[in-house]
């Protein structure tokens, strides 16, 4: 089985993803995960479809013939990869303000952490109606680095950062 992962953006409009998920089932693949989100009046997002290795090729082929419906499709075969020594998600709320996304990523690049997911939004704070910067992320920590370090770290950016990193639920 091959695993494809497809990355879109273009004009939104009403049976966008029933488009994708038409093309995907004629392909013979499956569907197993996406983020999709509609940001600045465009469609974004990323799936990651899994097919017999015999009809990977045609499912990308039919997948990027959605340009013609206005979508910039990419279409890469992925490989599973090693799991990381530890998986912890972080949360992060802080103050809004230019180049915060550049200083955690920074941070968490400098101790080896590499960013499996990432999420973001800004909110406004209860209170005072100020823009606050609202992360999550999952984190793969590299041998020898704990939940511990990587908080210090990002607290150390800053004394407006409130970090929480837990161990992922189990099922």
């Amino acid at each position: 089985m091959a695993s494809l992962v497809v990355s879109l953006a273009g004009a939104d409009r009403p049976g966008l993803v029933n488009s994708l998920s038409v093309k995907i089932a004629a392909g013979g693949g499956s569907w197993l995960e996406s983020r999709l989100a509609h940001l600045a009046d465009t469609f974004a997002g990323i799936i990651l479809v899994r097919v017999p290795d015999e009809k990977a090729e045609a499912l990308a082929a039919a997948l990027s013939e959605l340009a013609a419906e206005g979508l910039v499709v990419n279409v890469i075969t992925g490989t599973e990869a090693p799991a990381p020594a530890e998986q912890v998600t972080l949360e992060l709320l802080g103050n809004d303000r230019p180049g915060i996304v550049r200083e955690v990523t920074q941070t968490l690049r400098g101790l080896g952490v590499n960013i499996e997911e990432f999420s973001s939004h800004i909110e406004s704070a209860a209170f005072t109606g100020e823009d606050m910067f609202r992360a999550v992320a999952r984190l793969g920590l590299p041998p020898g680095l704990s939940a511990q370090d990587v908080s210090t770290a990002l607290e150390g950016l800053t004394a407006e950062f409130m970090v929480d990193i837990k161990a992922p639920e189990t099922a």
